[in-house]
């Protein structure tokens, strides 16, 4: 197809049609599998940040240290696989937990699996970023371990934590694209089925041009957000 002819009035009425009649709902689509998937994988990779922080050899309360180096090691393993390899490798776990393979709710658990390991780091970082001073003050004191994470190194490290949850959820929602060419739904598919397939470059770059829109939106609320709960910037 010539890629001249993707732009006529026709094809452009295609695409506003396509817009006008699928492009909210599969918004409302990439927008749940998104926030979902960045919900399950804060709650399974910020345990395992804070486990990596909190049990190393020079940590406020190290756990036996062939357990964190297997854990790094499942999180490198993680990190390194290509998502569209991954999702296409967790096939099977995917129908055992929800009963098929594509779908929505199907593409939540590949982006769960590759968006945790990378939350665990994110969460890492963060926290050996806390002021060690503080730390050594807070066990000074008598704080306990549990005292020290919870009530110092949390707390200290929200901004950054902030910042980095609107790095996952941005590069979630990238994910869930890269979905709709296997069978994940939203955006994603769109641009995949109706678009890229069948040469409709118009509906393409709509919904890349909504994808970028949606990426902004999180990028401005985040980063609003890390800096009225940055306590440097209120002195």
């Amino acid at each position: 197809m010539n890629f001249a002819n993707a732009f006529t009035p026709e094809k452009l009425q295609e695409a506003w049609n396509l817009i006008q009649s699928d492009f909210l709902a599969a918004t409302w689509q990439t927008l749940y599998v998104t926030l979902l998937s960045t919900l399950f994988a804060i709650l399974i990779g910020m345990p395992l940040g804070m486990l990596l922080v909190v049990g190393d050899k020079n940590g406020i309360a190290p756990w036996p240290q062939p357990v964190i180096k297997a854990i790094n090691v499942i999180i490198n393993l993680l990190r390194s696989v290509p998502f569209l390899i991954l999702v296409v490798v967790v096939i099977p776990l995917t129908r055992a937990i929800v009963g098929t393979a594509v779908g929505d709710v199907a593409s939540i658990v590949p982006l769960v699996i590759a968006a945790f390991p990378f939350i665990a780091r994110l969460v890492e970082g963060s926290l050996r970023e806390v002021n060690p001073n503080i730390i050594e003050a807070a066990q000074s004191m008598g704080a306990s371990p549990m005292q020290i994470l919870f009530r110092v190194m949390l707390p200290e490290s929200v901004p950054s934590l902030i910042t980095n949850f609107t790095l996952a959820i941005t590069t979630i929602l990238g994910y869930t694209a890269m979905s709709g060419a296997v069978g994940g739904g939203g955006l994603g598919k769109i641009a995949m089925t109706y678009g890229y397939q069948r040469y409709r470059y118009a509906i393409l770059y709509a919904a890349v041009i909504l994808l970028v829109v949606l990426v902004q939106l999180f990028q401005s609320v985040g980063s609003y957000l890390a800096r009225k709960s940055d306590k440097r910037l209120r002195t």
